[in-house]
């Protein structure tokens, strides 16, 4: 390889796939990953911009091939040019996280202020004994590099407010809330509405969980909550009154994902003026619309 080939990077993309046979039966061309990193390198680009332009081409990044039935190759680089901001990585937001960048989207940008503690060890996927202590947004970010070299991550550090939401949501194409708290949940689906984008709302309590998308223009959380409480309550909310079991989080950020990429592709239906409501000890599953 050599630096001329990154004028380009289509043949050399090609250059560097192979032709494999398909699970259904196809022959179909691939760029591994150990081939993608070594052109991104090269040609001083990120593996997701290798992985777009491979897609193109009809080329598929290797590591997709068991997703093709489900997902087509148009659909994986509409997901590889995506952006989604998940804000809180703990219970909700850690199981998001991993979904979205095993699935593809191209950037995830990843909004907490806390850092891990033992209590979360019960739940949160990206918590584990080496990662205690350490700010939840980076070791998520850390986590997704060595999951997907494809997916870009923006990682920060910081509470979410009203003096920064529009700036660390900008570009975002979809929001996730993996909040605690109806304040600032309500901040969220407020500036997801100035962006006209929307947001994937999730809760959870025990072993009851529940979920609602919101584009802008709909009532959204008011259906919930009512209306938003002026001032953040610094009371224990009720998940850390009835606590979370990790099933119930599991659950729910799995329908929040997938509402991800049902709005990513345009495909089903989504749970849109509409509450749907798990209760998994009572295997009680309901959906109230509004």
């Amino acid at each position: 390889m050599n630096n001329s080939h990154c004028d380009n990077i289509a043949e050399l993309i090609y250059k560097e796939s192979i032709s494999v046979l398909h699970p259904g039966g196809m022959e179909i061309n691939v760029l591994k990953d150990r081939q993608a990193i070594q052109i991104a390198d090269l040609c001083h680009c990120t593996v997701n911009h290798v992985y777009r332009e491979a897609l193109k081409i009809k080329i598929s990044p290797y590591r997709y091939i068991r997703d093709r039935e489900s997902i087509s190759n148009e659909e994986q680089l509409s997901l590889a040019e995506s952006t989604v901001a998940v804000v809180g990585t703990g219970g909700l937001g850690g199981h998001v996280i991993l979904l979205l960048a095993r699935i593809g989207i191209g950037h995830l940008i990843i909004i907490d202020n806390d850092v891990f503690d033992e209590t979360n060890l019960n739940r949160q996927a990206l918590c584990t004994l080496s990662s205690l202590g350490k700010a939840k947004a980076h070791e998520a970010a850390a986590i997704v590099s060595m999951l997907n070299p494809g997916v870009k991550v923006s990682p920060f550090k910081s509470m979410i407010d009203e003096s920064n939401a529009e700036t660390l949501l900008s570009g975002s194409d979809i929001v996730v809330d993996g909040l605690d708290n109806i304040h600032d949940r309500f901040l969220l689906e407020k500036t997801a509405k100035i962006l006209q984008i929307p947001f994937v709302h999730g809760a959870l309590s025990g072993f009851e969980g529940r979920i609602m998308t919101i584009l802008p223009g709909d009532k959204g959380l008011s259906y919930l909550y009512g209306k938003d409480p002026a001032v953040k309550d610094h009371t224990k909310p009720q998940e850390a009154i009835l606590g979370i079991p990790a099933l119930t989080p599991s659950i729910i950020a799995t329908l929040q994902a997938t509402e991800v990429i049902k709005l990513i592709l345009k495909r089903g239906n989504i749970f849109r003026n509409a509450m749907f409501h798990i209760d998994l000890e009572n295997n009680e599953f309901a959906q109230f619309s509004f």
